[in-house]
């Protein structure tokens, strides 16, 4: 994959979220939100994998005091720790200024993770998910014991047909955006 391609996708991606209205952006997660609470997937997990919005990614903020465990990732190196996370724990800015647990949070047990909602700057109809080029959630998903269901999480103006992908990524199993959750076939992404 031609890296300026996806360096390219990606300053797309980030100016289509500025370019949101506030009260538009508002709306968009509110509806987010709705869409994952209305949703089997959410009704039926007790541990949740979550993240804190940063540059106007879609915020998950009212889920987080929904009665479920929640993970919140932590960046330690190259990886992603997952500590536990209730409403009201401190958080602090961590390695690229996003918010996350202090290092002495109790860790989630990985074995326990019922859904992974996965932070995006654009998701495609294939499942396929453009992220910030770390490779911090692919490599996550490799190491986890058992298969979790994930859902990648965009407004809808970020979610596209295709998105160019490498063998190392991970794909999707759903798409939330504020109009609809979508179920990502898997022999599509094969």
């Amino acid at each position: 994959m031609d890296m300026d391609q996806k360096t390219h996708l990606r300053q797309t991606f980030k100016q289509r979220r500025r370019s949101l209205f506030e009260s538009t952006w508002q709306q968009a997660n509110a509806a987010i939100c709705q869409q994952l609470q209305d949703s089997l997937l959410w009704r039926n997990s007790t541990t949740v994998l979550g993240y804190l919005s940063h540059h106007r990614e879609p915020c998950l903020q009212a889920l987080l005091s929904a009665p479920k465990t929640w993970g919140l990732p932590r960046c330690v190196g190259d990886d992603l720790a997952w500590h536990h996370y209730q409403m009201g724990d401190r958080l602090i800015p961590g390695k690229f200024g996003i918010r996350e647990p202090e290092a002495t949070a109790p860790l989630i047990d990985l074995t326990t993770i019922d859904l992974v909602l996965v932070p995006a700057l654009a998701c495609s109809q294939t499942g396929d998910r453009l992220g910030y080029g770390a490779g911090f959630y692919d490599r996550f998903f490799a190491t986890l014991p058992q298969p979790v269901t994930t859902v990648g999480i965009v407004f809808e103006c970020c979610f596209v047909p295709t998105l160019p992908n490498d063998p190392w990524d991970v794909p999707l199993d759903y798409v939330c955006t504020e109009k609809r959750l979508i179920k990502i076939a898997q022999e599509l992404s094969q």
